[in-house]
């Protein structure tokens, strides 16, 4: 049997939102407060894991067994760090649109959240694309831009720290018009309640350990290839010989630089997500976070 995603959350939200028997907001200061809200949490993640079971896509497609309660008792133990996100998974996977649906909830909801990209510290490579000639030049005689050498790791891990403890930061800026020019502390980026950074250096050594939450995202190659070939043209004007040359880089780097963050991601979702049903379990996620009576 196949369910109308769509509809479905909706009467959940509907549901969420006009329910009589809505509880007080807990007091986040007091322990008993923060103990109350993740447990509160634990049951309305279960159920939305229960009603994912039964879409046509579902969007877990798995989930760590300790990691609702291991989240919790962080929530618990340090309530003043802010929450970090991350979301990671091999090019193409759908990672960027997903960041781009939680960017629209964000906005139509005013959400407190911040939205990161690590693409903005790759390093500085202007004056290697000027030796070569272009980027794909650099690429064909070895430069691998994937590997965890070719960002800024130290600076990278220094801004998200300094987000986790509440402080505004200017991370650098690359810019994506092929001349490898990486602009440093150009873009504000403030230290919001929630934290979500996106791209395959959230799950490189030093940095990997400061999410709470580890975000991995799935896609056939198929799918993938696709949407990589799609996007060559339409947004980097590549011809095809050269965007197959770098769907050829890009997997071999995935195989060997973000297939491993798979086995250590707390939750496994599915690229391949139809974004209206995903943006459905945003607005439920923000409907059971936020839907309190207060005293």
């Amino acid at each position: 049997m196949q369910y109308e995603d769509k509809d479905g959350l909706s009467h959940l939200i509907e549901k969420e939102i006009n329910s009589n028997d809505k509880i007080l907001k807990p007091d986040f200061s007091q322990k008993t407060g923060r103990e109350f809200m993740a447990l509160y949490l634990q049951t309305k993640f279960s159920q939305l894991k229960l009603y994912d079971t039964k879409a046509h896509k579902p969007l877990f497609i798995s989930i760590k067994p300790n990691f609702v309660q291991k989240f919790s008792q962080r929530l618990i133990s340090n309530p003043d760090k802010k929450i970090m996100i991350c979301i990671t998974g091999e090019s193409a996977s759908g990672k960027s649109t997903m960041c781009k649906a939680v960017s629209n909830i964000i906005e139509s909801f005013n959400m407190p959240v911040t939205i990161l990209s690590t693409d903005n510290y790759f390093k500085d490579i202007s004056s290697l694309i000027k030796k070569y000639g272009s980027f794909d030049a650099l690429r064909d005689n070895g430069y691998d831009i994937d590997s965890p050498q070719s960002f800024q790791n130290d600076i990278l891990e220094e801004d998200l720290q300094a987000l986790s403890r509440g402080e505004d930061i200017y991370s650098p800026e690359y810019l994506p018009n092929g001349t490898g020019i990486s602009v440093p502390k150009s873009k504000f980026v403030p230290a919001n309640k929630l934290i979500l950074v996106e791209g395959i250096a959230t799950m490189y050594e030093g940095v990997k350990d400061i999410f709470d939450i580890k975000l991995y995202v799935e896609t056939t190659q198929e799918v993938r290839k696709a949407r990589f070939l799609k996007r060559a043209s339409a947004e980097r004007n590549q011809d095809i010989e050269n965007a197959q040359k770098h769907w050829n880089y890009v997997i071999g780097a995935g195989e060997k630089y973000v297939k491993p963050a798979r086995q250590e991601a707390d939750i496994i979702l599915n690229g391949d997500i139809d974004i209206e049903y995903f943006s459905g379990i945003l607005e439920y996620i923000h409907a059971i976070t936020n839907n309190f009576v207060a005293e």
